[in-house]
């Protein structure tokens, strides 16, 4: 039997303070399967990037669990959480989250650094070479397009070769050209390595492309759909 790589029991999630305080996530409980890829879709204010940052342990649940690859989040301190995440974690925001002042090549080697690679540089280059951008290693972020940013944040996320590539818009910030071709390369990438994938977005196109189309509204899983068998991925 397929055992969940992510499971989330119960978890619930305020965030703010006072009267500006805000019931975010309510008694939500998921299960993702290894080699998924899931695409959280709902109305903004809906809960999906705070589920994301949730699963990730960039934010701390008032209640309930979540458990990764056998690892209970809520047991870990926050530097543990941190090299947790850093191995087996990778994110992908919106807005690209490059350093202004690293070269491509850079950017991409820091998770590598952090994880104590040697060959920390050897590897950013053969990633931004996978993401197409072997010929901008030396390039800065202010010279790059957005699709290139795009992808030097694949490249960094994917890295240290997480279990887990988790995606908050990704094609938000890019023409739709450029969004499809990034779509294609997370898909591609997350074939050839097996990856699980989770992604938040409002493109239904994209979410059609997912093993699992999971809905929410007001802090709930409205629906969960299944796309493909989970016996693809056993």
């Amino acid at each position: 039997m397929v055992q969940p790589i992510i499971e989330m029991k119960n978890v619930d999630l305020s965030l703010g303070s006072g009267a500006a305080r805000v019931h975010i996530l309510k008694k939500l409980s998921l299960q993702i399967y290894p080699g998924e890829a899931v695409g959280l879709v709902g109305p903004s204010g809906s809960g999906k990037s705070t589920l994301l940052m949730t699963m990730a342990g960039l934010e701390r649940p008032d209640s309930g669990s979540i458990v990764i690859e056998n690892t209970v989040l809520d047991h870990l301190n926050e530097d543990q959480l941190a090299r947790f995440r850093g191995a087996r974690i990778g994110i992908v925001f919106q807005s690209f989250h490059l350093i202004a002042t690293m070269t491509a090549l850079e950017n991409v080697a820091i998770p590598l650094e952090l994880a104590g690679h040697n060959d920390a540089f050897e590897r950013a280059a053969l990633e931004l070479k996978a993401v197409g951008l072997e010929h901008r290693l030396h390039h800065y972020p202010s010279q790059m397009s957005g699709g290139e940013q795009q992808r030097v944040a694949i490249a960094r996320a994917l890295a240290t070769s997480p279990a887990i590539l988790i995606a908050d818009e990704p094609t938000g910030n890019l023409d739709s050209q450029t969004g499809l071709e990034i779509v294609s390369l997370i898909f591609r990438l997350r074939e050839e390595r097996g990856t699980t994938l989770v992604l938040v977005t409002h493109d239904e196109s994209l979410a059609a492309r997912c093993d699992r189309r999971i809905h929410l509204r007001s802090g709930h899983i409205e629906k969960d759909e299944r796309l493909v068998p989970i016996a693809a991925h056993s």
